[in-house]
């Protein structure tokens, strides 16, 4: 039997910098933090401002695609919730993309903005993209994967939890 062998164990100590393998890991998740808050916040802003959007009916309104997509979604029962208010819905989508952009994009409850990201992914995912053939032209469920890390680690570097979580460990001590 054989047993894997870590070549590369070096305790790291408070202050010392390690080499470009360690920035990387650090850093990781930096790149898709910036990439889905900056998607989000243009999503949700992009919705906002399109009067078309923002209506019950008419060719390119939220009502509209709702009533396109009834048939064909996974849970109907999540579209006829929709359609019971189209613009309520279409003003609660915008504001939450807007707040999980924000929130991961600042990395301000990183980790609560992340799982609103992934709900919101797999809502869009089971309604609008559902009937996309082959699925992955539909774009919901690559996003719904790609919010599972960060919703797993969250933000721990350039962000504020990070520097909430310092400044709690310098007040207690830890």
């Amino acid at each position: 039997m054989t047993h894997g062998t870590q070549t590369d164990t070096h305790t790291r100590y408070p202050g010392e910098r390690g080499d470009w393998r360690d920035a990387a890991t650090r850093y990781a998740l930096l790149p898709l933090r910036i990439f889905l808050g900056v998607t989000f916040i243009y999503a949700g802003l992009d919705k906002l401002t399109d009067s078309v959007f923002m209506k019950a009916s008419g060719s390119g309104s939220i009502g509209d695609m709702m009533r396109t997509v009834r048939d064909s979604s996974a849970v109907p029962a999540l579209v006829d919730l929709a359609l019971k208010s189209p613009v309520g819905f279409g003003y609660a989508i915008a504001f939450g993309e807007l707040a999980v952009g924000i929130g991961t994009l600042i990395g301000l409850l990183a980790r609560l903005a992340a799982l609103g990201g992934a709900f919101i992914s797999l809502s869009l995912w089971l309604t609008v993209s559902w009937a996309s053939d082959p699925y992955y032209y539909g774009n919901d469920l690559p996003y719904l994967f790609c919010w599972t890390p960060l919703v797993l680690a969250g933000a721990s570097y350039w962000s504020l939890d990070a520097v909430i979580r310092q400044r709690r460990q310098q007040r207690t001590g830890h």
